[in-house]
């Protein structure tokens, strides 16, 4: 996601971090200093995370950062539009991402810009095959192809989505440590998961399943990007619009080229 801010010339002057915690306080570190002088908002909704978030991201009093640079504000919402969002691993997550898609559009200004990743389908794919295997429910839902998600980005309101994708392989040491990876990817949506608890003895038979063929693991994870357009003029049979309001679409034109991505050949355009 770093990288694909270099395609973007537009610099931000304010911008969102959203659930930062679970998209990685390190990218917050390399966002900050691409940005030193943009005003940061960072969303949180549930309020004991809120303040674990607001301590790490505070420098100490004696040191400079603290000073030199606009403090970070910890909020559950957004009440005052930014110039970009930025989401790490989170809409996959979301039991509702359209209305998430939503919640990100209202928090950017026009011309603003979003930028998120989320895993895609092909994620724990062996692990699937484990548990079809053992007749054992789903381990995770199903995740979204990327391009749904550049459906649904239009559907909300927002204007030139690029959408890439990439597949990581992860060998692990250990079951145990394969679980442990797990258990930090987040929780289980399917709605057919298994509703109660597990005994011991199934925890084994998982353990010693995953030694036999789980122990390389694929992560598909899709990235995206795309903008918040001017609102358009409504227009009907008989539609009266003030210079004011021409002089003002004709400024959006000029301008909103400058916030516009260079994007790469070989990636692909929803």
């Amino acid at each position: 996601m770093q990288e694909r801010l270099d395609w973007i010339k537009f610099q931000p002057r304010s911008w969102v971090h959203w659930e930062p915690l679970s998209g990685g306080l390190g990218a917050h570190a390399l966002l900050s200093r691409r940005y030193p002088q943009a005003a940061c908002t960072l969303v949180e909704a549930n309020p004991h995370r809120a303040r674990h978030l607001a301590q790490a991201v505070t420098p100490p009093w004696w040191h400079a950062q603290r000073w030199l640079q606009p403090g970070p504000q910890v909020v559950m919402q957004v009440t005052q539009p930014a110039q970009m969002l930025w989401a790490n691993m989170s809409l996959h997550m979301s039991d509702q991402p359209q209305a998430l898609l939503q919640q990100w559009h209202q928090a950017l200004a026009v011309d603003g810009f979003l930028m998120f990743s989320c895993l895609g389908p092909d994620t724990l794919k062996e692990l699937r095959a484990l548990y079809q295997a053992l007749n054992w429910p789903a381990p995770s839902h199903e995740f979204t192809d990327m391009h749904d998600w550049g459906d649904m980005l239009i559907g909300a309101g927002f204007a030139e989505p690029v959408m890439d994708m990439e597949r990581i392989t992860l060998t692990f040491e250990s079951p145990q440590r394969v679980l442990q990876e797990l258990r930090g990817l987040g929780r289980n949506l399917h709605l057919q998961r298994f509703p109660a608890l597990r005994g011991r003895r199934w925890h084994s038979q998982l353990l010693q399943a995953i030694e036999k063929s789980a122990m390389q693991l694929t992560f598909e994870v899709v990235y995206g990007h795309a903008f918040k357009p001017a609102p358009k003029l409504a227009v009907q049979a008989q539609t009266e619009i003030s210079l004011a309001q021409m002089r003002a679409a004709l400024t959006r034109g000029k301008t909103a080229g400058a916030a516009r991505p260079v994007t790469q050949p070989g990636h692909e355009h929803e």
